[in-house]
């Protein structure tokens, strides 16, 4: 299933999004309007200011607890129906109830989902920093520092959907727990981050202009609203402050419900092309928590938690999905006891040379 048609068969996700982003906006108009009825009442332009800043603290407020307990669940499930969307070729009939049931299945809590999506982030921002340490070597070259900073620019949009790409992986490999699966995923990333960036480079520039245009249509239609009722003055000025700032959360919710959904369904749909077939022929594991503590963290929790009863696989036999290890004469790890396929040559639980 192509991108395209994954993004628009699972828009009902893009639309709660959406109508989560614009919440936020009207709820921040209602507590500004509030607010200067207050500083009013004190005729003070001291309290105007101060009631202002107190106004954007509690939109900040608003919009956390939101996005954290809501837009965090609405992103997990949106992002178990494209993996079943491009793994399987179908997306489930109820959508969102088959999302909040795989995340419920596969997290158990929303807790160990936030704990799973921030070390996951974290690892992979520090792994672009190495990446882009290395990168500065070349710094004393005349003008390549500018072209450092349009590369840096590039990676850091491209990996900002790479954590998305490693939650999904973490519905697709239900035979083991979801941090192990999620550092999994990374290191499928990290062997197979040349042909995903690079997928990902038309992608990274529609993106760009998009955010472009989106930004400049929605600042052209406050625009136009404000100018209808003609203020003036001090007034006019500070109504077109206000409109400014509010054009900007409204841009921020469009472009976080489609630019960002969609630029996340070509990277999974890249992503997964290759995951399943990946099987990890080098060390990778050392090499990544070096690189980054949060990885390494994620590794850790991933190997203290006991993996998945066998009873787990009954499900997914019909579908020709196996346990990990179960084949013939598996492989023992000496390190860890972790059962590997014939013919790897590194442990899948914790990276050591198996033989």
């Amino acid at each position: 299933m192509k991108p395209g048609e994954v993004f628009s068969k699972t828009m009902p996700f893009v639309w709660a999004k959406l109508l989560l982003g614009l919440a936020v906006v009207v709820i921040s108009i209602v507590i500004f309007a509030i607010l200067m009825g207050l500083a009013w009442l004190f005729k003070s332009d001291a309290a105007f200011v101060i009631m202002f800043f107190i106004w954007i603290s509690a939109t900040g407020v608003v919009n956390f607890i939101l996005n954290h307990y809501l837009g965090y669940l609405i992103k997990a499930g949106h992002i178990a129906v494209i993996t079943e969307a491009v793994t399987t070729g179908r997306v489930p009939a109820n959508q969102m109830e088959y999302g909040k049931q795989m995340v419920k299945e596969r997290f158990l809590t929303s807790n160990v989902y936030f704990a799973v999506d921030k070390l996951v982030s974290r690892a992979v921002r520090q792994i672009q920093r190495v990446i882009e340490k290395m990168g500065s070597v070349m710094d004393f070259i005349p003008g390549m520092d500018k072209i450092m900073k349009i590369a840096k620019m590039f990676i850091g949009i491209a990996l900002g959907y790479i954590d998305e790409c490693c939650l999904g992986y973490t519905f697709l490999n239900k035979g083991q727990s979801a941090f192990k699966s999620a550092a999994d995923g990374v290191v499928i990333y990290a062997q197979n981050w040349q042909r995903l960036l690079k997928n990902a480079a038309k992608t990274t520039a529609i993106v760009v202009v998009l955010n472009v245009v989106i930004t400049l249509v929605v600042f052209l239609i406050f625009g136009l609203v404000v100018n209808f009722f003609d203020f003036s003055g001090s007034v006019a000025q500070f109504v077109g402050f206000i409109t400014f700032i509010l054009a900007i959360f409204v841009a921020l919710a469009v472009k976080k419900a489609f630019i960002d959904s969609y630029m996340m369904v070509e990277m999974m749909v890249s992503y997964m092309e290759v995951a399943p077939t990946t099987e990890i022929t080098f060390d990778l594991y050392d090499k990544l928590c070096g690189w980054s503590s949060k990885f390494k963290q994620l590794f850790n929790k991933g190997q203290q938690e006991s993996p998945t009863p066998q009873g787990a696989y009954a499900g997914s036999a019909q579908q020709g999905v196996t346990a990990p290890g179960t084949g013939q004469n598996p492989i023992l790890c000496n390190n860890c006891g972790e059962r590997n396929k014939m013919g790897m040559k590194f442990c899948g639980g914790c990276g050591k040379p198996l033989g």
